[in-house]
């Protein structure tokens, strides 16, 4: 876990807020007893979790793709060659959707805006040198040409909700 007790509190926040706001219809799927608490969601969502991103074209039409998606400090993180099309939507339109789903025992569903970490021109963002020795610690550092061939994301969540009908079973599975 790489979360400090600052950003656990944040995301717990996040997780409350969101599952308060949402519709009773909602609600009667992820209640109380079927979500995970920040703690419990940081264990689980350790490594590297598929992610569908859903962007969104000039002309307002959804696209969804799979990318490599890592929770650290309580904010997914993702990386795409910098000519692809999501990169070209992501510059125009920050706003996305990821989720991450794991059969029928985990689903995490947020909604937010991203920000580049580490854009070609321009200052990368502050803790960019800790987010990358992660990356190619995790992926190799000979993987990509990290400076030019590939752009990371990360998503600031204004909504987030996790689903998980046996939340013993899921975290006995993070453990082994």
């Amino acid at each position: 876990m790489r979360e400090t007790s600052e950003e656990l509190k944040e995301l717990q926040a996040l997780l409350d807020a969101s599952l308060s706001r949402s519709t009773a219809h909602l609600r009667s799927i992820i209640s109380t007893e079927r979500t995970l608490t920040a703690q419990q969601l940081t264990h689980v969502l350790a490594g590297m979790c598929t992610l569908a991103l859903s962007t969104v074209t000039a002309k307002g039409e959804p696209r969804i793709s799979g990318v490599d998606g890592h929770f650290l400090h309580g904010k997914w993180l993702f990386g795409t060659a910098r000519g692809s099309a999501k990169a070209r939507h992501l510059s125009a339109r920050s706003a996305v959707s990821v989720a991450h789903m794991r059969g029928e025992d985990l689903g995490v569903f947020t909604h937010g805006r991203v920000e580049i970490l580490n854009p070609q021109d321009g200052e990368p963002a502050e803790d960019w040198p800790d987010l990358l020795a992660y990356l190619k610690d995790f992926y190799g550092e000979d993987l990509f040409d990290w400076d030019n061939a590939v752009v990371y994301y990360r998503l600031r969540p204004h909504w987030m909700a996790a689903y998980a009908p046996d939340i013993a079973k899921l975290t006995a599975l993070s453990q082994s």
